[in-house]
């Protein structure tokens, strides 16, 4: 009887869960537009895939169908840092933020997920990914150009479509396209969405536990239950 009703409760827990984090994700629009936008892309992925500042591989299972290996690889002294570091899913590789761990021409696909606003020196690492990029490989790169501060203090740019296509150019790539990823309104709506949930409600703890915001620090701060109903109109 006991053994039952844990397993029923524990499922009932793992349904809550996931429509809990469906609504998360719903809301949280700058993570719907990009996973929206990895979708659309994922097939053209192929061979080797390295996931270059992965966290705990979040868009893995978007691309597992369309390559033969993923591996994902995190700078090891800012990772071992985040929220992420103590979760189950890991990096296969932790490297020292300078040099990538592979030889020359090593991956077909490369990608590379709104990781450049976090790197102090973004072209060096642009150039790393290019290096072990084969000659017929894809980049595939996002990057924020309006969104609030995070993961402070290891927030350092913003980026227009000009600057995206230059630092690539600069390392040699061939840029196939640039696609806007949301709009004004996505950007607006997210600012708000964001600052209701982050510095009124304070649900940073809450997204975590949902497998979000890996790459921020380990929240210490309490949610305010209290603030939801206004939070939430």
């Amino acid at each position: 009887m006991n053994n039952g009703f844990g397993a029923s409760h524990l499922l009932q827990t793992s349904r809550v869960r996931a429509v809990v984090r469906k609504t998360s994700d719903w809301i949280d629009l700058q993570w719907s537009i990009t996973i929206r936008s990895l979708k659309q892309v994922a097939p053209e992925a192929r061979g080797r895939l390295l996931d270059v500042g992965c966290g705990d591989k979040p868009y893995e299972h978007i691309f597992r169908p369309f390559v033969t290996e993923y591996i994902g690889i995190e700078h090891e002294a800012t990772f071992t840092a985040t929220s992420a570091g103590s979760r189950e899913r890991k990096p296969d590789v932790l490297y020292d933020g300078k040099r990538l761990p592979f030889e020359d021409r090593s991956f077909d696909t490369v990608l590379n997920v709104q990781v450049l606003e976090h790197t102090p020196h973004p072209a060096a690492l642009v150039c790393e990914m290019a290096r072990v990029l084969a000659d017929d490989g894809l980049l595939i790169v996002t990057a924020p150009f309006g969104f609030r501060l995070h993961e402070e203090p290891h927030d350092y740019f913003r980026y227009s479509p000009h600057g995206l296509r230059q630092l690539c150019e600069d390392a040699g790539l061939e840029v196939v396209r640039v696609e806007q990823q949301g709009s004004l309104w996505s950007v607006v709506g997210h600012k708000i969405n964001s600052y209701l949930a982050l510095h009124v409600a304070h649900l940073e703890g809450l997204a975590q536990t949902l497998g979000k915001l890996g790459h921020e620090n380990e929240a210490s701060v309490s949610p305010r239950w209290w603030t939801l109903p206004a939070a939430s109109a």
